[in-house]
């Protein structure tokens, strides 16, 4: 569970969202972990850490970081299920963090997932 919830604060540590609503953040959280407990956990840990700041049922990112897609994933062809939609992939991207690599993800998702769309 440690993985996971390093893992989901992370992925909240990049998001490029002026503000997201708590549905939206749990969107992401869920390509970590559909487990509620663990859900909270991420978000209670985020925010404890000043990754994330929450008023109400929104959610502010704190820290202005962001994932480079030139450094920060890494692409892999082969066969793959997307974290995110569940689609087929024969391209995955994946996400490196300091925890753990996330994904994969499609070419669309990977955009969502970190705020770029």
């Amino acid at each position: 569970m440690d993985d996971k919830v390093a893992v989901g604060v992370a992925l909240l540590d990049v998001l490029e969202h002026e503000r997201l609503s708590l549905a939206e953040a749990v969107d992401r959280i869920e390509t970590v972990t559909t487990d509620p407990a663990v859900t909270r956990e991420i978000l209670e840990t985020a925010e404890r850490r000043g990754v994330i700041r929450r008023e109400g049922d929104t959610v502010f990112p704190a820290t202005g970081n962001y994932v480079s897609f030139e450094a920060d994933v890494v692409s892999r062809d082969g066969e793959f299920s997307c974290r995110r939609c569940g689609a087929g992939l024969s391209t995955g991207y994946f996400i490196r963090f300091d925890a753990a690599e996330h994904g994969p993800f499609g070419s669309s998702c990977i955009r969502k997932v970190t705020g770029r769309e």
